[in-house]
C-alpha cells in the first residue's frame, strides 16, 4: 500500500498546558485540532502542572530531539510538613511533621545549598524506566523499586514567600536542567528542614528560549499558530547556504566546514537554512574538518 503523503503543517507549536492534561492528551487533542496524526512532544509536564509544552508538527516531530535537553525554568509552591504518594498535592498523605518553627531565613539558607550540581532519585509516580518499566507502572501495583540517583544542575533557586494566610508554605523559582524533578527537589528540600514536604501550583515558564510570552492556550491551538520548523532550532547556531550548496545538503552529503559556511571549531549542531525561514537539515562536526547531517528535512 502506498504510504499517504504528508498534508498538514510542519513546524512547532508553544503550548500553554492546562491543569489536568497529561502531555499525551495535549498530543492527542492537537492531532484533531490540527489536522494531522503527525504530531508529538518534547519535556514532558505532570498533569497537574501548567505550562510551557513544545509540540512538534509533521516534518518537525524529528526535530523535538534537539528540543527536550534543552534547560528549564519553573515557579511552584512547596507545603513543608506533609509528605505525600506521589511528591505533589495529588498524591496521598504519607507522613506529617511539625514544622512551625521553620524559619524563612532557615528555608533560603537550605534551598542555597541545593544549588549547583547535584543528586535526585527519581519519584515512583514517573515516566523513568527501570528494567524496561516505566515507574509508574509500577507505582499503581503498589510496587516500589530502588532508583539509582540521577546527576542534574540547579542554575538558580529563588525563594519567595507563599500565601500570607499559609505560613507553611513557601514559593520557589527554579531554573535547572533537563531531567529535573521539581517534585523531588521539593521534597528534599523539606527532608533537609527536618521534615518533609511537597509540591503544588507547577507552572513551567521556559523552555530554553521558548517562554510563557509566546505559548497558545490549548483551545486555540490551530495551523495558524504553527511556528516555522527553524523556530525549532532557533537555539542552534545557524548558516545560510547557497542554492548549490543547498541540493547538496538535501541529500545529505558530508561537507567541508568552509563549504557549509561554518567557522572557528565550534562543536554545534549547526541549523543549516536555505534562507531565513527555510530549514534544510541539522548538521555535527565529522571527521576532521567536516561535517555530517544528523537530520535532514524531507522535501514534501
Amino acid at each position: 500500500m502506498a504510504k499517504r503523503p504528508h498534508t498538514g503543517p510542519d513546524g512547532l507549536v508553544v503550548v500553554d498546558k492546562p491543569a489536568g492534561w497529561t502531555s499525551h492528551d495535549v498530543v492527542a487533542k492537537s492531532r484533531g485540532l490540527l489536522g494531522t496524526r503527525k504530531v508529538g512532544h518534547a519535556g514532558t509536564l505532570d498533569p497537574d502542572a501548567t505550562g510551557v509544552l513544545l509540540l512538534g508538527v509533521g516534518r518537525a516531530t524529528k526535530l523535538l530531539r534537539f528540543l527536550s535537553p534543552l534547560g528549564k525554568a519553573y515557579v511552584g509552591e512547596v507545603s513543608l510538613g506533609v509528605e505525600t504518594s506521589t511528591l505533589d498535592a495529588a498524591g496521598e498523605v504519607t507522613a506529617t511533621h511539625d514544622m512551625a518553627n521553620v524559619t524563612f531565613d532557615d528555608i533560603r539558607r537550605v534551598a542555597a545549598t541545593f544549588v549547583g550540581d547535584i543528586e535526585q532519585i527519581p519519584p515512583m509516580v514517573s515516566a523513568v524506566k527501570i528494567d524496561g518499566k516505566r515507574l509508574h507502572e509500577l507505582a499503581r501495583k503498589g510496587i516500589e523499586v530502588e532508583r539509582p540517583p540521577r546527576a542534574v544542575t540547579i542554575h538558580t533557586l529563588d525563594v519567595l514567600p507563599g500565601p500570607a494566610d499559609e505560613p507553611n508554605v513557601f514559593t520557589m523559582a527554579v531554573s535547572c536542567s533537563s531531567g529535573t524533578y521539581i517534585r523531588t527537589l521539593a521534597a528534599d528540600i523539606g527532608t533537609a528542614l527536618g521534615g518533609g514536604a511537597h509540591l503544588r501550583n507547577l507552572r513551567r515558564t521556559s523552555v530554553g528560549p521558548f517562554t510563557l510570552g509566546e505559548a497558545v492556550a490549548l483551545e486555540k491551538v490551530g495551523p495558524d499558530v504553527v511556528l516555522p520548523m527553524v523556530e525549532a532550532v532557533r537555539h542552534l547556531d545557524s548558516v545560510v547556504v547557497s542554492a548549490e550548496v543547498a541540493e547538496e545538503v538535501k541529500v545529505g552529503k558530508v561537507l567541508a566546514r568552509h563549504v557549509l559556511g561554518v567557522s572557528g571549531d565550534g562543536s554545534g549542531p549547526f541549523a543549516v537554512l536555505a534562507d531565513q525561514q527555510t530549514l534544510l537539515a541539522v548538521y555535527e562536526p565529522f571527521r576532521g574538518d567536516t561535517l555530517k547531517p544528523i537530520l535532514v528535512i524531507p522535501d514534501l
